[in-house]
């Protein structure tokens, strides 16, 4: 295939709006592959992050949108969703077997139901399946539910469709390398590998941030938190360190906006915590870049591990305060020096490690330095997604060893 212009189907359910400001990896590495090849992003006409349906996008692009019906849900977690998905993997099937037989299939895991068929219909048809894995399903419903014997028992056949996707993949790509090594487990074809963090473009963060400059009053620090404000963050222990501290000089941003978004409001009350709800990306660049340091708040039970705000955290530059339990993420704070990791939900501690920034502010500069050598290194799309674009194209092997 190598030199030659290939048909590629991108398959990614979970794809945002196709506005100019659309930062998805999937939009962001089909910029990459069109022109020289012919490339289609196939994803679903229900947009998960406003759970609505979508209109055609009216920007043109140097790739092709195909919307698959999908009736929709409610709420994160709820039957509808496991119906809905079910529906958009028929109706994905369809498509694919009216559509002429592309070179390659490029698929996001999750959801679950629409990549198996795909898998399968890539194994019929003998069309290369590459699954690039976002996230762990069933893992990550799993941690709704608090009793581990009964999860396992519920959710197991779900595990059976995720390990049908990954054994038929002839190449796995994961957002890290514990999502990598999830797949390579059961898969039977010996695929080729690469973890490749979602990331974000420099270049482009950097514009954001100087054309959304964010003003600060002399004598504030703050401390800046960007993401979904649900179930998964830990908030509060956020609120209940700034308690600890007594710091009238500090100031907790918080960036998005989700289910607890009123409840955590109420939890910061008499606080200097200020909310600024949903903002497209580019301001958040701006307000992110104007902070201080940041703090990645995540539950104990996650099993998230590299993730969005990872990327922005350090393409702004700050330390981060970190209480997720990934071991990935946390190797990487350490190597880099580029803030500290804190016992999770564990306020003491965390308030402890935030009277060492907020004392220092030549730490804080030195750490920030350090957050921007990791996302040079680690994040900058411009450079990791090529590995995406040579694992695609076949261009050498582009296998690490997980």
């Amino acid at each position: 295939m190598n030199g030659n212009r290939m048909d590629i189907v991108i398959i990614a359910e979970f794809c945002e709006d196709f506005s100019e400001t659309d930062y998805i990896r999937f939009v962001y590495l089909a910029k990459i592959l069109a022109g020289a090849h012919d490339v289609e992003i196939v994803t679903s006409s229900f947009r998960h992050s406003t759970k609505s349906h979508r209109r055609e996008p009216a920007d043109p692009w140097p790739f092709r949108i195909t919307f698959i019906e999908e009736p929709g849900y409610p709420r994160n977690v709820c039957l509808q969703r496991f119906r809905s998905h079910h529906i958009w993997g028929r109706n994905l099937l369809a498509y694919l077997k009216q559509r002429k037989k592309p070179d390659v299939i490029y698929c996001a895991v999750p959801s679950l139901t629409g990549p198996l068929k795909a898998a399968k219909h890539c194994e019929r048809n003998g069309i290369r399946f590459i699954v690039d894995v976002q996230d762990l399903w069933p893992e990550a419903f799993q941690m709704v539910l608090k009793v581990p014997a009964v999860s396992r028992l519920v959710f197991a056949p779900f595990a059976a469709i995720a390990d049908g996707v990954y054994r038929r993949a002839d190449a796995v790509c994961g957002v890290s390398e514990e999502y990598c090594r999830r797949a390579l487990r059961v898969n039977r074809k010996g695929a080729e590998s690469a973890a490749v963090y979602l990331g974000t473009e420099l270049a482009g963060f950097d514009r954001n941030a100087a054309e959304n400059a964010a003003e600060k009053p002399e004598g504030e620090i703050r401390l800046g938190y960007v993401g979904t404000l649900g179930t998964s963050y830990d908030l509060p222990v956020v609120f209940d360190a700034m308690r600890i501290l007594k710091r009238p000089d500090l100031r907790f941003i918080v960036v998005g906006d989700g289910p607890l978004a009123e409840e955590f409001r109420k939890q910061a009350e008499g606080l200097n915590v200020t909310f600024t709800g949903r903002l497209p990306y580019d301001r958040a660049c701006g307000v992110l870049t104007a902070c201080d340091m940041t703090v990645n708040p995540i539950v104990g039970t996650s099993v998230a591990t590299i993730i969005n705000k990872h990327a922005d955290y350090a393409a702004a530059g700050k330390p981060v305060l970190n209480t997720q339990n990934s071991e990935e993420y946390r190797r990487l704070v350490d190597e880099y020096r580029m803030g500290f990791n804190c016992r999770n939900h564990d306020a003491a501690d965390l308030a402890e490690k935030l009277r060492t920034l907020l004392d220092n502010p030549d730490l804080r500069e030195e750490m920030g330095r350090n957050a921007r050598r990791c996302a040079a290194e680690k994040f900058d799309r411009a450079q990791t997604y090529l590995k995406l674009k040579s694992l695609i194209l076949e261009e050498g092997k582009a296998h690490e060893v997980l």
